[in-house]
């Protein structure tokens, strides 16, 4: 299937304006920020269909038990429905489509990366009451339920799960032998601790950012991630020296050399060196417009 494209230039701008908007809310709403980034990566996205997909979440969230009881009844509530009934899961060939990173698009295919399949459990589970949140462990994102830093396993205090399995129940083995997966390192107790709304945003941008790094001829799709990312409060410096480069990339050369020439003003209060080498990389982008 081809990749989904971005909106016309005055819907992009309005959904930006909105983003930004959420993005600095006292408690921004993480569906309605994943589905402005979804309506930024797909044109055919549009307000009656942003708006199916919060009604979605609210009919999930309909079907679960009132107040099931303690964190791991939430869990396996949570697992019976998403998992279980309506068989929300991932597989390795979901890495490889720009969708999966789409929440309107995983609520369809009931298929999607492991944070997104985690802001489904989230935002279904918030709605009906459950104590939940995001746990961002290195290389692969999991749910988890209860109080955080209160002991994994049976008759704990906080219970992990893992929607891209279904909604596995993880033991703490289970926690520590993904984390060493991914990273070689033991698990750490602060790796349990919730994560924020926009934390879990900017990394489903960095992810789009890195599934469209690995496609040259989608830097359209890299540019919208970057630009969403430049919106949240708080963001890299380095992301302007990266959406600099993707002008350039682009054929857009002078917005590039411009976009390269600010970004060296700010390197070069720390690191002229480095600021130079951005320079001349500003001059070579202007050279290439005669």
């Amino acid at each position: 299937m081809r990749a989904p494209h971005p909106p016309p230039p005055g819907r992009s701008a309005e959904l930006r304006r909105r983003f930004a908007e959420e993005a600095r809310c006292e408690l921004p709403d993480l569906s309605t920020l994943c589905l402005l980034a979804g309506a930024e990566g797909d044109g055919t996205l549009d307000e009656a269909g942003m708006d199916a997909a919060q009604v979605e979440l609210d009919r999930l969230a309909g079907e679960l038990p009132y107040r099931p009881g303690a964190p791991r009844a939430w869990a396996l509530a949570l697992r019976d429905l998403l998992g279980g009934r309506y068989g929300f899961h991932g597989v390795a060939d979901d890495y490889q489509r720009l969708e999966s990173s789409l929440l309107h698009e995983v609520l369809r295919r009931r298929r999607g990366l492991p944070i997104l399949l985690s802001v489904v459990w989230i935002e279904v589970a918030r709605r009906a009451g459950a104590p939940v949140y995001g746990v961002a462990l290195p290389g692969h994102f999991v749910v988890g339920f209860g109080e955080p830093g209160a002991g994994l396993g049976e008759g704990a205090g906080q219970v992990l799960v893992d929607p891209f399995d279904g909604g596995r129940l993880l033991s703490g083995e289970d926690a520590e032998l993904l984390v060493a997966g991914a990273t070689g390192a033991a698990l750490d107790a602060s790796m349990l601790t919730p994560a924020g709304t926009l934390d879990v945003v900017l990394r489903i941008l960095n992810n789009v950012r890195a599934w469209a790094a690995a496609r040259p001829e989608r830097s359209d799709v890299a540019l919208w991630a970057v630009d969403l990312s430049l919106l949240l409060p708080s963001h890299s410096a380095r992301l302007r020296y990266e959406r600099a480069r993707l002008l350039v990339q682009r054929g857009e050369f002078s917005a590039g050399a411009v976009a390269l020439e600010a970004y060296a003003e700010v390197v070069g209060a720390v690191d002229e060196g480095a600021a130079e080498q951005v320079r001349g990389e500003a001059l070579a982008a202007r050279a290439r417009l005669n």
